[in-house]
């Protein structure tokens, strides 16, 4: 349908009446502005428009809801301060109808003879005017070769074009154009192109940026090339070990009730100053105990499995003044220093024969072998032990870390050292030893020079402890500077620790003090023995962690207390830990080989409360063992 052309009125000389402000004496009163043509005009047009410039309609609507002319007489007709221009009032006769039905009269409405229609030149156009015959044709009517539809698919086909070479195509030009780098970027914060790794802030790192770059490798005793995996110089002062506070390190807060300790451990007591790691030892009345100190360990955080660690220490206290325990060494991570619960049944087990060197007592249940049973200090039981609770007789589907239950599981002790003082001479020792289960007969383990050397015989013998029921030492002491005290001289002392699962008679264990070797533990030291009827121990396999401590027991060495004053410092300048090339998961505390962070996750009770002593206390049970329970 042909929509007839809108007929626009021709330009009128007046301007449309809009408010305005009134002034002078005619506030408020209209001021009629017609001329007599436009007089005789109006008329004729007397529409809609004018009632509603006067307020006639719609005036009891809306906020023009108020109608002057209800008022005390003050406004005449018009609710302006003008009267209405000729132009806005009527708009021709395009709207006059044709109908003879009176409009509804109201006390606000008048009636006139004018509609809207289609003809009025206000309207909206005919997008907004539907036309149903009109709209019906084009719904019929379809050009899909429209210029104006080949206008829209090219706009659609030139973006989509643009955002395939933006994102596709411009890498793939970029990459023939410019020559690609030979190293390329990777990791997280991204190496860049010559290899240079960003320095993210207080972002934590294994290897410590105050590392000398010089230090970052070495040569082993085997020949071999080792690198830096794990550093920390402590050169940031005012450190602290609550838990939490450091990702690599944590301080206790606890009683070591284990080896009978006289002091309470506390995390104040460990801090960073001077680029030192300070532990103090003082005389101090807390939890019914009369000292206080400090222990740190990298448990479940840090743990490396072979290698080379050496400390840098300034031991505390004087070599006049014996009864003091510092030590730093290294156990397996399915046992927590001082959790008793998670070292029952497995410290210091270092074994995977399924025999009965698991056995509780290390003895069947007839008391056999008797070589077992009467091999200990006087005639008793050579072994107070439990049993190995993760032993390689595992029943199958028992409660096991893995990597399945035929896997001798432990947690072998290796000391970088404990220092005490030859009283007969006054002179400073390092006790370094390693730990083990099951014994051999009166802890006599293989000492023949051939199989386990000592480097200097003038500074370093075997020590007369060998063990007792609940461990067995494989240990030697040798002698140091005595100028390395209280932070006025330093020592550097270490191990270098390789094992292979694959071929177990190649591992070894190489002691340092003061920066050379001591003393040599080999396979063949710990192997089996017919005697007690039980198999090689084994160079430990399991991943350890770092234990740094400042102690006191009579167990260890008796406190001279007329000579020791209080408080007593211990300081490390370094830690540092090396592997050999090569090997892989080194520097995890769960390695596929050798899993610990699910068993521990299971058995958080345990692992989390100090004052469980058993595992039963903890809640859980051993699982069977197959030679000795039945499956």
């Amino acid at each position: 349908m042909a929509i007839p052309p809108r007929r626009v009125p021709a330009p009128s000389d007046h301007y449309y009446a809009v408010p305005q402000s009134p002034s002078g004496s005619r506030r408020y009163q209209p001021q009629p502005a017609f001329s007599q043509a436009s007089t005789s005009h109006l008329s004729q047009r007397n529409d809609t428009t004018q009632g509603v410039a006067t307020g006639q309609i719609g005036g009891g609507y809306g906020p023009y809801s108020y109608n002057p002319t209800m008022a005390s007489g003050r406004y005449t007709s018009s609710r302006f301060s003008n009267a209405p221009s000729e132009a806005s009032i009527g708009t021709t006769n395009e709207k006059t109808t044709t109908s003879n039905a009176p409009l509804a009269a109201t006390a606000t409405v008048q009636q006139y003879p004018y509609m809207w229609d289609t003809r009025d030149p206000d309207l909206d156009d005919p997008l907004h005017n539907p036309d149903p015959v009109r709209d019906a044709a084009l719904d019929r009517s379809c050009a899909p070769f429209s210029s104006r539809g080949w206008i829209n698919a090219s706009a659609l086909f030139l973006i989509c074009s643009a955002i395939i070479v933006l994102f596709a195509g411009y890498p793939i030009i970029d990459h023939y154009v410019h020559e690609q780098p030979k190293i390329a970027g990777f990791n997280l914060g991204g190496i860049n192109a010559t290899g240079q790794v960003p320095k993210l802030a207080n972002f934590p790192s294994m290897i410590d940026p105050a590392t000398d770059a010089s230090v970052k490798t070495r040569t082993g005793t085997d020949g071999k090339k080792y690198h830096l995996v794990f550093s920390d110089e402590f050169e940031t002062d005012g450190r602290t070990f609550w838990p939490g506070d450091d990702p690599f390190w944590e301080a206790v807060n606890m009683h070591y009730w284990p080896t009978g300790d006289i002091e309470w451990y506390d995390p104040q007591q460990i801090t960073t100053e001077n680029g030192k790691l300070v532990i103090t030892l003082e005389e101090a009345q807390n939890h019914d105990l009369n000292f206080k100190s400090g222990m740190l360990s990298t448990w479940n955080k840090f743990c490396f499995t072979t290698g080379y660690i050496e400390v840098s220490v300034s031991m505390p206290g004087t070599p006049n003044a014996p009864g003091l325990w510092p030590a730093v060494w290294t156990m397996g991570n399915l046992g927590r220093a001082g959790y008793g619960a998670t070292t029952e049944g497995t410290w210091p087990y270092s074994y995977d024969a399924c025999d009965v060197g698991t056995f509780p007592n290390q003895t069947t249940t007839d008391k056999q072998p008797e070589a077992a049973a009467t091999g200990g200090s006087g005639g008793s039981s050579i072994s107070f032990l439990p049993g190995q609770r993760l032993s390689s007789c595992t029943c199958p589907n028992s409660d096991h870390p893995g990597p399945s239950v035929n896997v001798g599981r432990g947690v072998p002790e290796i000391d970088v050292f404990e220092t005490q003082i030859d009283v007969s001479r006054f002179q400073s020792q390092l006790s370094q030893s390693y730990q083990t289960a099951p014994y051999n007969y009166q802890y006599e383990f293989v000492n023949s020079s051939d199989v386990t050397p000592i480097y200097d015989s003038t500074k370093t013998k075997f020590n007369s402890y060998k063990g007792a029921q609940y461990q067995q030492a494989v240990s030697a002491v040798t002698d140091i500077d005595n100028a390395n005290y209280n932070g006025q001289g330093y020592g550097v002392h270490g191990f270098e620790w390789w094992s292979d699962p694959k071929n177990r008679d190649d591992g070894y264990v190489t002691w340092y003090a003061d920066g050379s070797p001591s003393w040599k533990m080999t396979a063949d030291t710990i192997g089996a023995d017919a005697t007690t009827e039980i198999s090689q121990r084994l160079v430990p396999e399991e991943p350890m962690y770092i234990i740094m401590n400042l102690g006191m027991s009579p167990g260890f060495q008796r406190q001279d207390f007329k000579h020791l004053t209080f408080p007593v410092k211990m300081y490390i300048d370094y830690v540092r830990v090396y592997q050999r090339e090569g090997v892989s998961e080194g520097a995890t505390c769960d390695p596929s080989g050798h899993p610990t962070a699910n068993y521990i996750k299971n058995h958080l009770n345990a692992y989390t409360n100090p004052n469980l002593t058993t595992w039963d206390q903890a809640g859980y049970t051993f699982p069977r063992n197959s030679k000795y329970d039945g499956c």
